[in-house]
């Protein structure tokens, strides 16, 4: 049993390890390179022959797991291990004949248009048919096809790192390695097979470029057969066709793929204004990987003969190889097919934070009293959510009627002006990544550090507003409830469980940071919302749609569009949070999960229904004044939570660096140092307080690179 499991091991570790880990002595290439270059055999079969090409590259490769040598020096030892290689075979004159057989073979039959027309580029027609494929091949990667030179190309470079490497290959070692590998016959086959991976490519890039999605977003409009897809197609056609070398036609399609490539960018232009599909950002960014392929494979096209293109052929390669390795990532495709998405959601919700932040004293007194409007509002809700969970429903049932009491509340409190604190946060933090994206001066930081003030200061005052309000309504109600039915709003062991469930020892700050999570969710769907608004232009067909014109008339239609259009993601945020509060606790206990949810105003509403119930003496209690912890606790962690994910994002789809993060944090918090009230009450004059506050010349100048240093004047 021992030895068999030693076995296992021993396999486990070969397999690991790679085939040749047992070639780890780099001192010693003479018998590495004399038991590799034996094993050729231009008469083995195709997989033999292909393993062994995989093999030797694999020698050129190798690196140790731990080594003290850089980078560079290990580009530079595998540089040597080729020119090794080739003064070996230079000495064994035997031995080069077999290889060269081999390789020319090889090379002969191998089908090359599938390496140039679909290695490191999207196979699919669709974005999640091509993000499906990527995921199974992170699990099973193809295997080394019958004479397939694609797979065989990426198995023998199987890291992006091979590119590098590659690319710094002097021209004599290149040379001396097609002399080795190819011949007048083998360049004249690729060849052929890279005209036919260019007309494969142009037709791929017309099937998108004549498309209705793609040309109706295009301006002006022009015939089918003139736009520059075709004409693309037309003058590579003609220029393939040429029997002679013909550069005025090679200029024509160079400039045809510039202005495909112009058409893409105002695809980007229009998606940027009147919304973003993530099915067309893909179509658009495999059109321009499309593009990009045929630019590289005219260079190579082009090349006056073998010798000369060589820096032609060792650009296509490295290109080939970085395409691989990035296309099989399918964190790369989401992070493309999305940024674009996550920047007009984004964008989106920073013009609707921009009501939500109290720059002087006149707007933080008009969010306060929106703030006690909303906490009124919230008052009713959390009664009626007492009566709901006191009757005993099932849980789905319950989680619906809970989720339909908040939506109505929530709606309402939006329709009379009102202000739900917990809600800001998601959309004032991309407010403030809209600002950050362009501070490159000293002045620019401080109008950013005094907008930070105001939006904490705003957070603030809706906390403060929602909370003096929910509290003494609560209280009225409780009142009137007892005159009313001559009994409690809840029994005595319901208040103390109440109070107990709302302690800050215990689960309440998971569940409060678990409820700010659920607002960015809420968040996020409302700027999605208000994305797929503008992309299906549903304004112009609610302004002409012929029925509601007739019924309404031409203006009242007309001006119901573009109320909708104004409020479409306040309606979608509102509901969508309601369903999350509503509902995720009910599908967090069918999936065995005991998570449940804590909103500040809600819970507060909660904890003075339970101490109505009590009375004075709960003052006595120490859960009681736990439990007022643990309020606190849930209006930080609501509000923290909800404004650092949408904060996170808004900063990655606007390409903030880390190093204006750390110059806003670090000035950020000198200020609150020394002038805290300003984060919490308004004052006279925002930048006579900022000034002396904080030295914002010193920190920028520490973090600004020489260029911004430049625009502030500072040394």
């Amino acid at each position: 049993m021992k030895i068999s499991f030693l076995r296992i091991c021993a396999v486990w570790r070969r397999f690991r390890r790679g085939a040749l880990r047992h070639h780890t002595d780099h001192a010693s290439y003479l018998p590495q390179i004399e038991s590799l270059m034996r094993r050729a055999d231009p008469h083995a079969s195709w997989h033999a022959r292909a393993n062994w090409m995989i093999d030797l590259a694999d020698w050129v490769r190798r690196e140790p797991k731990v080594s003290l040598m850089g980078d560079g020096a290990w580009r530079r030892v595998k540089h040597q291990r080729i020119r090794f290689m080739l003064d070996w075979l230079d000495g064994n004159r035997d031995v080069k004949q077999v290889v060269q057989a081999s390789l020319r073979k090889t090379l002969r039959e191998a089908t090359g248009p599938e390496l140039f027309s679909a290695t490191g580029l999207p196979r699919e027609s669709a974005f999640f048919s091509e993000l499906s494929e990527r995921m199974v091949k992170l699990i099973l990667p193809r295997p080394v096809g019958q004479q397939d030179l694609s797979t065989l190309f990426t198995a023998m470079f199987p890291d992006e790192s091979d590119a590098e490497w590659l690319l710094e290959l002097d021209h004599k070692t290149l040379s001396r390695l097609w002399k080795l590998a190819g011949d007048d016959g083998i360049a004249h086959g690729y060849r052929q097979q890279i005209d036919e991976a260019m007309l494969y490519l142009v037709t791929m890039v017309i099937s998108v470029g004549i498309s209705p999605a793609f040309r109706q977003r295009l301006a002006p409009r022009m015939p089918l057969l003139a736009t520059p897809f075709m004409s693309l197609r037309r003058e590579l056609e003609n220029y393939l066709m040429s029997s002679v070398r013909d550069d005025a036609g090679l200029r024509s399609v160079r400039m045809l793929i510039a202005v495909c490539q112009a058409q893409t960018d105002k695809i980007y232009a229009h998606l940027d204004e009147y919304g973003v599909s993530v099915g067309l950002v893909y179509h658009v960014e495999r059109m321009r990987a499309h593009l990009i392929r045929i630019s590289r494979l005219l260079d190579l096209r082009s090349a006056p003969h073998v010798d000369g293109g060589a820096s032609q052929v060792q650009a296509v390669l490295v290109d080939l190889i970085i395409a691989h390795h990035r296309r099989s990532s399918v964190r790369e495709l989401v992070n493309r097919s999305f940024s674009l998405l996550a920047r007009k959601m984004v964008e989106r919700n920073a013009n609707h934070g921009e009501h939500y932040i109290a720059r002087d004293r006149t707007e933080y007194r008009a969010m306060f009293r929106a703030a006690m409007w909303g906490g009124v509002i919230t008052a009713f809700t959390a009664l009626i959510k007492l009566g709901i969970t006191g009757l005993g429903l099932a849980h789905f049932f319950e989680g619906a009627f809970l989720s339909i009491n908040f939506a109505l509340s929530f709606l309402l409190i939006a329709a009379i002006g009102g202000v739900l604190a917990t809600k800001q946060p998601a959309v004032t933090a991309p407010a403030l990544a809209a600002q950050m994206g362009g501070l490159d001066t000293v002045e620019g930081l401080r109008e950013l550090l005094a907008r930070i003030a105001a939006l904490l200061r705003s957070q603030a005052a809706a906390v403060f507003g929602n909370l003096l309000a929910v509290a003494p309504v609560v209280v009225a109600l409780s009142l009137a409830v007892v005159l009313m039915f001559d009994k409690p709003l809840m029994s005595a062991d319901k208040a103390h469980s109440t109070i107990a469930s709302l302690s800050l020892v215990g689960v309440t700050p998971l569940y409060a940071a678990f409820t700010g999570l659920l607002l960015w969710l809420a968040s996020l769907m409302a700027g999605f919302a208000d994305n797929w608004f503008a992309l299906r232009r549903v304004k112009e067909s609610i302004a002409h749609h012929r029925r509601l014109v007739h019924a309404l008339g031409a203006h009242r239609a007309e001006r119901w569009a573009d109320w909708l259009e104004r409020n479409v993601s306040s309606i979608v945020g509102n509901v969508a949070l309601a369903v999350l509060l509503g509902m995720m606790p009910v599908m967090a206990q069918f999936f065995g999960l005991p998570l449940d949810v804590r909103h500040v105003t809600l819970s507060t509403a909660t904890l003075t229904a339970a101490v109505s119930t009590l009375g004075w003496e709960v003052f006595a209690m120490p859960q009681f004044w736990l439990a007022c912890a643990g309020i606190v606790a849930i209006g930080v962690l609501n509000v923290g939570v909800a404004f650092s994910c949408a904060l996170a994002l808004a900063l990655r789809a606007r390409d903030v660096p880390g190093r204006v993060r750390r110059l806003v944090f670090r000035a950020v918090l000198r200020r609150f140092t020394l002038t805290p009230y300003v984060f919490f009450w308004p004052v006279q004059t925002e930048n006579t307080a900022a000034a002396p506050a904080v030295e914002e010349g010193e920190v920028l100048e520490e973090a600004a690179p020489a260029e911004l240093q430049k625009k502030t004047g500072t040394k």
